[in-house]
């Protein structure tokens, strides 16, 4: 039997590392809020500064921490930035989620998946930023965070291939393609411009994967 649509796609439950360095996952609720701030306020830092010029001091002057209760959870700027890109990746994922799966049919739920996307985007327009960055300062996270969302969308696709909803032969050339395409639409009307409604080009979209633009 085929997967329920979104399992293995963008399930919010799949397992992910730990946010926080190696040895230093927080026990309490409490440190699990303070280690969502200092993500939170990375998020800013590096995507209003950039890596470089981003600094620890700026975290958590932002999250409103203490310089230690940084180094309590990670242990240098570089393993920060490494566990958010992880992290905007997953916030995407969970984000779309929901949409995917109430979607009727696997057309529906690529449209959704775009739609949710893009509105995400306009809310966090530093993950360009920050994504764009990891290919030089954390190649594999780079490489992770695309690897791992092409991998969703395959499987997304297969399944829908056997529940007849896609035509047969879909494969990793597809998933990379789609996920290109929402990649630089997310660019030009989430992050560059907000001129047309995410309905809109998700719309668009759709009936393009629907018909082809072939004549």
């Amino acid at each position: 039997m085929a997967a329920k649509r979104g399992i293995g796609a963008t399930d919010a439950s799949e397992s992910a590392p730990s946010a926080a360095s190696s040895g230093k996952e927080p026990r309490t609720a409490r440190g699990r809020r303070t280690l969502r701030a200092i993500l939170d306020a990375a998020a800013v830092e590096f995507g209003e500064k950039g890596f470089h010029e981003g600094s620890v001091s700026g975290i958590t002057r932002r999250a409103g921490v203490a310089l230690g209760s940084f180094y309590t959870y990670f242990d240098s700027k570089d393993d920060v930035f490494r566990a958010l890109v992880r992290d905007m990746s997953g916030q995407v994922r969970d984000h779309v989620a929901p949409g995917l799966r109430s979607a009727d049919h696997q057309i529906a739920a690529e449209r959704a998946g775009l739609f949710h996307f893009i509105e995400f985007v306009r809310e966090h327009k530093e993950i360009y930023r920050i994504i764009d960055e990891a290919e030089f300062v954390d190649p594999e996270s780079f490489r992770q965070h695309y690897a791992t969302t092409a991998d969703r969308i395959r499987t997304r696709l297969e399944d829908a291939a056997e529940r007849g909803e896609l035509r047969g032969g879909m494969s990793e050339v597809h998933a990379w393609a789609i996920m290109g395409m929402n990649v630089f639409l997310g660019l030009r009307y989430g992050v560059w411009d907000e001129d047309m409604a995410p309905g809109d080009v998700a719309d668009t979209v759709a009936d393009m994967l629907k018909r082809g633009i072939g004549a």
